[in-house]
């Protein structure tokens, strides 16, 4: 169910196939709302705006200003489900779960890479009013120099299209076809490192598992401590003792795996 609900999003997300035939980049209407995940504005069947590269564009205005449409959009998803949309809606999500499924040794990551969101998160909020062109507008740091779900979304397909864009790799072309490259084999043989590495999106929704209206709830009285829910995560979580955590995607795969019944998605 998971699966297809991811599918069906990535689908309803990138619906302009048009795009994809010609190698341009959608700007209708719709472009104007973001969508909620990390879905490149610059893929050529997007229909919607990513909210980490639409913040970015706004902090890097003239202006210099926050859209408190983008950040209300973004709290308003939190504070509804946390990470829910990582675990079932996000594209870029369903990417790397395609990927951990080629057979292959897998990897633990240091717990301490978690925190290099906090670096990405500067870069999104703090990058572009530090970094400025020659008429004073701010550099997009993050989608600039580190998203690899731009460079995999957009950059390769728009290139492939356009001969005109080939003529025109350089350094910053080779510096982020090698980050989506790293991405792309460490999503092979380690569960989402994206997620749990670099995703400044998933660091703010990931505040808001706390006290999000949905979330898991688990009952102590039924819970055996088999630990069969923390043998399933893929985030390598203690489900009992951290339904709440900021890494929590919310796949519910601790749910299915616990044997009576004592992990719930609630409103509670």
């Amino acid at each position: 169910m998971r699966g297809l609900i991811q599918s069906i999003s990535a689908i309803l997300m990138n619906g302009q196939i048009a795009g994809f035939l010609t190698g341009r980049i959608y700007t209708g209407k719709s472009k104007t709302f973001c969508v909620p995940g990390m879905n490149c504005y610059s893929c050529p069947g997007a229909v919607g705006s990513c909210p980490i590269g639409a913040l970015q564009a706004v902090v890097g205005s003239l202006k210099y200003s926050y859209s408190l449409y983008i950040m209300g959009f973004i709290m308003m998803i939190g504070s509804l489900s946390g990470r829910f949309v990582c675990g079932w809606i996000c594209p870029f999500g369903l990417f790397q779960d395609v990927l951990s499924k080629i057979p292959s040794p897998k990897w633990k990551l240091p717990k301490w890479t978690a925190y290099l969101k906090y670096v990405s998160l500067l870069m999104v909020v703090i990058g572009p009013l530090i970094i400025v062109n020659k008429i004073g507008m701010g550099t997009p740091v993050f989608c600039k120099w580190i998203c690899p779900v731009g460079t995999i979304e957009g950059g390769v397909p728009l290139t492939i299209m356009q001969p005109a864009l080939r003529a025109q790799f350089g350094f910053l072309f080779g510096w982020k076809m090698m980050i989506a490259v790293l991405v792309i084999i460490m999503s092979v043989v380690s569960y989402r490192p994206f997620c749990k590495v670099l995703c400044p999106l998933g660091l703010i929704l990931g505040w808001f598992n706390r006290i999000s209206i949905i979330k898991l709830h688990v009952n102590h009285e039924n819970c055996t401590s088999c630990g069969l829910c923390e043998k399933a995560c893929p985030i390598e979580l203690n489900p009992v003792e951290e339904t709440t955590s900021i890494e929590c995607i919310r796949c519910m795969k601790c749910k299915n795996a616990c044997c009576n019944g004592s992990i719930e998605l609630s409103m509670k």
